[in-house]
């Protein structure tokens, strides 16, 4: 059983579907683009209350399939050989914050890894790279469905992904990779109740709670 203590790195694809780097009037990336969380971010889905920082503006989900790395990246290995576990995440962003740091150049780092941000449902076992784009995630807000996404339709597969991050910054047993968010993307409001989608299953949820 795959526990949140036991991640070492949090990798995350920025803009890999290109409807959602779109509907944030981004280009669209002609190379993966990577940033990180810290692990300190990490929190399980299992319908508990989460809380988020009711001062810094505006915060957005972004639904998202991870994949678990189950051994150390070797050259020319396979996504269906290192990838054993999966789950869906929500890479939440403090929206007001990101855009302000990106007109100042700097890194995301504070839009991106605070306490909370990288929500994870509970992994389940990888069925195959091929095997997953025949099934969706998406994302429920208080019962509407949000956001729906599939790999298939990622600019950078999980192949590529894998191998530009090994290559560029190491990859090893214990690393998750959120792969990117499709379109849909929005704000959160204080008692919203989120769940996360694979295929027809519900595989975690939370409340969120904006601090006064």
């Amino acid at each position: 059983m795959t526990s949140l203590k036991d991640i070492k790195n949090i990798y995350c694809v920025g803009r890999n579907y290109e409807l959602h780097a779109k509907e944030l009037n981004n280009k669209v990336p002609t190379k993966p683009m990577i940033f990180s969380k810290p692990t300190h971010s990490t929190v399980e889905a299992n319908g508990q209350e989460i809380l988020f920082p009711g001062d810094k503006g505006s915060i957005h989900y972004e639904v998202e399939l991870v994949i678990h790395i189950g051994q150390d990246y070797i050259d020319g290995i396979t996504v269906d050989e290192i990838v054993d576990k999966m789950a869906i995440g929500i890479d939440f962003t403090l929206r007001d914050v990101q855009s302000a740091l990106k007109e100042k150049g700097h890194p995301w780092l504070l839009a991106k890894g605070f306490p909370n941000s990288a929500l994870l449902s509970p992994f389940i076992d990888f069925s195959g790279a091929e095997d997953c784009k025949r099934t969706s995630f998406a994302l429920l807000k208080n019962g509407e469905q949000v956001q729906i996404g599939n790999i298939s339709d990622m600019i950078f597969n999980l192949q590529i992904i894998i191998d530009y991050i090994a290559k560029n910054f190491g990859l090893g047993k214990g690393d998750i990779i959120f792969t990117g968010t499709p379109e849909g993307v929005g704000e959160v409001a204080d008692n919203d109740e989120m769940q996360l989608k694979w295929g027809e299953n519900i595989l975690g949820g939370c409340r969120i709670i904006l601090a006064k």
